[in-house]
């Protein structure tokens, strides 16, 4: 059963959400499938509340990006000011908020990596890491992921695999995908439960046959989100720079979701000790809810691409509004330890979502680290057969009882759902996801069967 905010015991029940306005069905298009029924009017913490008065428990942080919680009160605060002082410049223009960013960042990477561009998205932050690479290498090949998500701008879709990429014509030329090193559905169908790493050099081989000796960047997300969760194998980025180094690629370390403590790190690919990337890209992390980015890279790639021209100018670059909330972020993150807390309550929550594992055959897999797991569901736990319909099935049962759940459903795959809920999470909270998902799961696997 769902409790309340306070903890103070179950919440009575609610009606359920009514349809969103026909405004929405006159004029909104729709560009990820339905629209949730029912209108989001008010968000406070780890809640959202709907115009039927239903206090919903957000689980996936908005979209990923409110790590804070929605509205905290520090971020409210830099809003306000910024509003008073100044929210936006010409491009060439900077201010007191942007420096400041930029400094509380350097100061928490290596000397690899010091020079940055701020932006608004995650497509452009990685547009621009891949415009700096090309021009510094002078090739225009990149690699991804096979079940990456990078963007959906030109150079950015270009490299996202996980779904998306039918209908639209020709990408850019020489992009490819090296598979997935997920060991629960290996992509070269070789292992099982364990990643050695043959995917890797496998896919490697066979880009090899397919390039003409343009190289530019390999590209990837710390944790696979999109693409079902998928966590790196210990060793995966050592071997990775190796192969890369031996080919001329630059490594783009897209963070978008795990910069700044979402694994229980500051940063995702500090994973491996020793390892940096020749980029790393941030967003979703870095605004707190409104649209801030960057992309960092180092003094040497900086110093050649402005020698050659580059030019990455958009209508938002360097904006004292989001700087303002980017910095107040940061301290938040670190005045509250909430890096650790990530760490502590991300494996809380796995072990939780473990112990649903042993009493519903439906889950075949928990993965993931810190505060970003997947839930795979499964209509055979031997044999892991897709049941995406039972999946979706439950996540709508989710939010009728007050649960929001976002699950990605991939053709290849299934249903899994992505679990991300703010870094200020709390065990009660927790407890109380995972009540009501046990419950739905219990009354779709009733009504529905294991598909």
């Amino acid at each position: 059963m769902t409790q309340s905010r306070s903890g103070a015991g179950p919440a009575a029940p609610a009606a359920a959400p009514v349809p969103h306005s026909p405004v929405a069905d006159a004029h909104l298009i729709r560009y990820a499938g339905p629209f949730i029924p029912g209108l989001v009017v008010r968000a406070q913490g780890a809640y959202i509340y709907d115009d039927q008065g239903r206090e919903i428990l957000d689980f996936t942080s908005g979209q990923m990006c409110a790590i804070l919680g929605h509205n905290h009160p520090d971020i409210v605060a830099a809003i306000t000011e910024a509003c008073r002082n100044v929210i936006h410049l010409h491009s060439s223009q900077l201010s007191p908020p942007v420096l400041e960013l930029a400094q509380r960042i350097a100061a928490q990477l290596p000397p690899q990596l010091q020079k940055m561009i701020f932006l608004s998205t995650g497509s452009e932050s990685n547009e621009a890491a891949l415009r700096m690479a090309k021009l510094y290498r002078g090739g225009f090949e990149v690699y991804a992921f096979s079940g990456s998500w990078h963007g959906l701008t030109g150079g950015a879709s270009a490299s996202t695999y996980a779904f998306g990429r039918q209908g639209y014509g020709p990408t850019v030329p020489g992009v490819q995908a090296i598979p997935t090193p997920n060991c629960y559905r290996c992509p070269i169908r070789h292992c099982r439960d364990r990643c050695d790493m043959t995917c890797l050099d496998a896919g490697f081989d066979l880009a090899d046959r397919q390039a003409v000796g343009a190289p530019a960047a390999f590209m990837f997300e710390p944790i696979i989100s999109a693409g079902g969760i998928i966590d790196l194998p210990p060793g995966y980025l050592t071997r990775l720079r190796q192969l890369c180094d031996q080919r001329g690629l630059l490594i783009i370390a897209d963070e978008a979701q795990t910069a700044f403590g979402r694994m229980g790190l500051l940063f995702g690919y500090r994973q491996e000790p020793g390892f940096v990337p020749d980029f790393l890209t941030m967003s979703k992390s870095l605004g707190g809810g409104l649209p801030l980015s960057a992309t960092v890279t180092s003094a040497e790639i900086e110093e050649t691409c402005y020698s050659r021209g580059f030019i990455h100018a958009t209508s938002h670059v360097s904006d004292p509004m989001p700087a303002a909330v980017g910095v107040a972020l940061l301290k938040v993150i670190a005045r509250d330890g909430l890096v650790e807390n990530a760490r502590r309550m991300g494996e809380y929550l796995k072990a939780q979502l473990r112990e649903l594992q042993k009493k519903h055959e439906c889950i075949g897999d928990v993965r993931g680290r810190g505060l970003l797991l997947g839930v795979e569901i499964v209509s055979d736990r031997d044999q892991r057969t897709p049941a995406p319909t039972l999946g979706t099935a439950i996540s709508e049962r989710c939010y009728e009882l007050r649960l929001s759940m976002n699950i990605v459903r991939l053709p290849a795959v299934g249903s899994i759902f992505r679990i991300a809920p703010p870094f200020t999470i709390t065990r009660t909270q927790i407890d109380s996801a995972i009540a009501v998902l046990d419950q739905a799961i219990g009354e779709c696997v009733a009504k529905h069967g294991a598909e």
